[in-house]
């Protein structure tokens, strides 16, 4: 039993996984480029997370480039049975660390194919496609042509299941008419409440919402407002912005990212976090403002 059972479970791509999980996105360099600064201290925070219980890890192989999934490979291989590692391709980085779009066909499937060695797997869990059509948010346009070449490398067996990320619900919808979707991967906040009704309709279908940036987008007053909260549950403010999350919707998995293993117990004990109904009202508050 870990303490994280606490949080709950959900199905990710056929598999259950508990809903406090874990995003490998700052073990790379400042900026997500390059080596981290301490790596042996990397390898012990995915140690550290794996034996807590998480078993739903979030990567990409363009951290780094290729660092945090090497990173992964020399910290868990060979890796528990019960271990979800989930990746996304759709990005390439610039030698000036830039994130710029990469939907051919050909970099698509040099991407699973680095994703697959880098992690030193035969097939991949769950890949998202992200989408950069903005690289600051969703915005509109079709998403057919990657997403069917990510479909036909799942028919190739090298792609178990497929999400998508930094998606609008429209696309959403245009998805699910191309490849069975296990997840979306967004936005989402105490402060960022664009997508509560595509959260509310994935839910009804059994599908994960994985929200990014927990606590980004706080502005001073707000961020008072929330830390109030804190000080009245002795907690931290980003214990209680995640078990806002939790407690938000069934389908919310978590994958909070850190370089520190007491920053990463911190994240994890969140799982034994109860609001009161008053305070996840002070809560909604916050989103409103």
């Amino acid at each position: 039993m870990h303490a994280i059972d606490q949080a709950g479970t959900f199905t990710l791509g056929g598999r259950t996984v508990r809903r406090l999980g874990y995003g490998a996105m700052q073990l790379a360099g400042p900026g997500v480029f390059g080596p981290p600064r301490d790596r042996d201290a990397a390898l012990a925070v995915l140690r550290e997370a794996v034996a807590a219980g998480v078993n739903h890890i979030d990567t990409s192989d363009f951290y780094g480039p290729h660092v945090t999934n090497q990173i992964i490979r020399e910290a868990l291989a060979p890796y528990p049975d019960d271990l979800v590692i989930v990746t996304k391709i759709g990005a390439v980085r610039g030698d000036d660390a830039s994130w710029n779009p990469a939907y051919g066909a050909d970099q698509l499937e040099r991407a699973v194919h680095d994703n697959l060695r880098n992690l030193g797997l035969e097939a991949l869990d769950v890949v998202n496609l992200r989408i950069m059509f903005d690289v600051h948010g969703p915005a509109e346009g079709s998403i057919a042509a990657p997403l069917q070449v990510l479909a036909g490398l799942q028919r190739q067996g090298l792609v178990r299941h497929i999400g998508l990320s930094n998606v609008t619900a429209t696309q959403v919808a245009e998805g699910r008419g191309i490849a069975q979707i296990v997840c979306v991967q967004n936005q989402y906040n105490l402060a960022h409440r664009d997508d509560d009704a595509l959260i509310d309709a994935l839910a009804k279908d059994g599908i994960a919402y994985v929200p990014f940036f927990p606590l980004g987008g706080f502005s001073p007053l707000q961020s008072t407002a929330l830390s109030d909260v804190a000080a009245r549950l002795d907690a931290t403010p980003m214990q209680v912005a995640l078990a806002w999350l939790l407690r938000r919707a069934p389908n919310i998995l978590l994958i909070p990212g850190t370089s520190s293993v007491a920053h990463l117990r911190e994240n994890l004990a969140a799982a034994t976090l109860v609001l009161p109904d008053d305070v996840m009202a002070d809560l909604e508050g916050i989103g409103m403002a």
